[in-house]
C-alpha cells in the first residue's frame, strides 16, 4: 500500500459544506486505509494499493458526489509530487506562502493553452504565472479574495479540471504524509 493525498476541489467553499469527519468514514468504507484529514478543506491522506491514477481520482470524487451530493474533482498525488511541485514554482520562497498556490490539474495543459490564459488574463489582475507539471503556479500578489483569477476561468483557458493550494497548506500535507 502507497500513501497518498487526494486534494478534492469545492469544499467548504460555495455552500458545498462537508465534515471531514463524514468524509474520512466514507472512504474507510469505500476500502481506503489509514485515512486522515488535514485541515477543513478536502484534503485527505490515505493508504491505497491502487496507482494513483485517474480512474482512483475518478472514483473518490464519485464516491463524494454519490454519498454527499457534492460534484467535485479530485487529484491524488504522492508526497513525492507535492514535494516537486512546491520545487518548481518560481513563486514559492520568493512571493507570501498564503498568496502564492499551486492549482493542482487533471492534465497537462498545451503551451498553447497557457499561452490562451496569459493572453486572456491580461489586464485583469497583477498576479504572476508560471505552467508546471499538471499544475499551475500563480502567485496571488494582491491576494485570492479579490482575483479574477478563478477556477473557472483557468478550467476553460487550459482545459483542465484543477483545485488550488497555498504553499502553506501543501507543506502541512507533506508534512503529515511523512
Amino acid at each position: 500500500m502507497r500513501r497518498y493525498a487526494a486534494l478534492l476541489g469545492s469544499i467548504n467553499v460555495g455552500g458545498n459544506r462537508l465534515k471531514m469527519d463524514e468524509l474520512s468514514a466514507a472512504l474507510e468504507d469505500h476500502g481506503f486505509a489509514n485515512v486522515a484529514t488535514v485541515v477543513a478543506s478536502g484534503n485527505v491522506l490515505f493508504d491505497h494499493p491502487q496507482t494513483a491514477d485517474a480512474k482512483l481520482e475518478d472514483e473518490i470524487a464519485s464516491l463524494v458526489r454519490s454519498r454527499f451530493g457534492i460534484a467535485t474533482f479530485a487529484t491524488v498525488r504522492t508526497q513525492a509530487e507535492l514535494t516537486a511541485a512546491l520545487e518548481e514554482s518560481p513563486f514559492a520562497g520568493v512571493g507570501e506562502d498564503k498568496f502564492v498556490h499551486v492549482h493542482f490539474l487533471s492534465q497537462q495543459p498545451t503551451k498553447a493553452q497557457f499561452d490562451k490564459l496569459i493572453a486572456d488574463h491580461e489586464g485583469r489582475g497583477r498576479e504572476k504565472l508560471a505552467p508546471g507539471i499538471r499544475a499551475l503556479h500563480i502567485d496571488f500578489v494582491d491576494g485570492v479574495g479579490t482575483s479574477k483569477l478563478t477556477g473557472a476561468f483557468i478550467e476553460k483557458r487550459l482545459g483542465s479540471k484543477g483545485t488550488a493550494r497555498n504553499v502553506r497548506s501543501i507543506k502541512r500535507i507533506i508534512e503529515k504524509l511523512g
